[in-house]
């Protein structure tokens, strides 16, 4: 008996040393792209194209050129003619370590070394930029030499991309259209589906397991096969009230219709397993359904309303093909999704564009998750095991 006890707290010990390393395991495979796009979205443009993200905060090498004065600027001096000057636009920030005269070897002369060039022409390139370009004779040509030359940059942040991203790409408009969409789009399914839960859950009329039926059936439905049907639908009622289309209130509609057979089946899942006495002992204290389902059932079911919410926010604020259909692409009109799609046809080369739109885009939907998380689980387990 005692080694059987043993072996079953065993069991139950590694299973639960699985669980936690399957849950760190997903947790580091989601964490560390999303951290990859905010350290990029922070980083110089340059040190972008040069290095991943992972080397952010440290000292990276690049290769850069540079062009130098034209060779009929050169002055006399003990019997040469020589240029001097430095590459960098602010000196002190870079350290050249190496340099060249041709592209296919940047590195052919350490830094401070004095490379001749052929017919008496010399040329020194210091580390910290600062260059000597040597001649016999005066020279009459007006195009200076171009020279390239590997350089030690150090970490460099800014919060420039941020700006350029929201005031000058349009993202900021596209962000508030997601906000105007996803927050009505959340709230309206909840509302709804709250009232029917209750209803299917507590209450008997006829008719009353056809629709639960009809619901679970509709959890099955592609999105894809509805658009259309339900795009007439739409606009044929809008012409027939004088309703414009391509408005808030098409796309609404169209999420709240999407999301309402997934959240009836959740929240009457949970509201079908709360306690029977709670519900009768309000009965007899003379409360209506409606007072039920207001004191009673709608505190006690905050944990599920919270898990579909997530649910629900996520899928509206990543939607793009709803929002094109029922919304448009207009530029009052594209949503962050859309914006940003746009964005990787134009922009496309532009990562320090793309990984900032990338992160403003998801920080929305990282502070609702993270604001409602301790709700999830607990809504999910609890509307999965019980049912009536």
């Amino acid at each position: 008996m005692a080694q059987a006890s043993g072996t079953a707290a065993g069991k139950s010990f590694f299973g639960r040393f699985g669980v936690h390393i399957a849950v760190l395991f997903f947790v580091t495979l989601w964490t560390i792209p999303t951290l990859g796009i905010l350290v990029t979205s922070l980083r110089d443009k340059d040190q972008i194209i040069a290095s991943g993200w992972w080397s952010a905060f440290f000292s990276s090498s690049q290769t850069e050129n540079a062009r130098l004065p034209a060779p009929n600027t050169a002055v006399s001096k003990d019997g040469r003619f020589v240029l001097e000057g430095n590459l960098f636009a602010e000196p002190g920030e870079k350290r050249i370590t190496a340099f060249g005269t041709r592209a296919v070897a940047p590195t052919e002369y350490e830094a401070g070394a004095v490379a001749d060039l052929g017919d008496g022409e010399t040329l020194q390139i210091n580390e910290d930029g600062s260059f000597v370009a040597g001649y016999p004779e005066a020279q009459t040509s007006e195009r200076g030499r171009r020279v390239y030359f590997a350089a030690t940059v150090p970490p460099r942040f800014t919060t420039e991309n941020y700006q350029t991203v929201l005031f000058s790409e349009g993202i900021g408009r596209s962000f508030l259209n997601s906000l105007t969409v996803t927050i009505p789009a959340t709230v309206i399914p909840i509302m709804i589906a709250a009232f029917a839960a209750y209803a299917l859950a507590w209450m008997r009329f006829p008719g009353r397991a056809i629709l639960i039926a009809t619901v679970i059936g509709l959890l099955v439905v592609p999105l894809q096969m509805t658009l259309i049907p339900l795009l007439e639908l739409y606009n044929g009622v809008g012409n027939l009230f004088g309703v414009p289309s391509k408005t808030y209130l098409g796309i609404w509609l169209a999420h709240t219709g999407f999301g309402l057979p997934f959240a009836i089946y959740l929240l009457r899942s949970y509201m079908a397993g709360l306690p029977r006495e709670l519900m009768e002992s309000a009965r007899i204290d003379g409360a209506s359904d409606f007072e039920i389902f207001i004191k009673i059932v709608l505190p006690l079911s905050f944990p599920v309303l919270a898990s579909f919410a997530i649910f629900q926010f996520l899928w509206v604020w990543n939607d793009l093909l709803v929002a094109m259909v029922f919304l448009g692409s207009g530029s009052d009109q594209l949503v962050l999704t859309g914006k940003l799609n746009a964005l990787l046809g134009s922009r496309g080369g532009d990562w320090e564009i793309l990984t900032t739109s990338a992160f403003i885009t998801i920080i929305v939907p990282l502070i609702v998750f993270f604001s409602l998380q301790r709700y999830f689980v607990r809504g999910l387990l609890a509307g999965s095991v019980k049912g009536g």
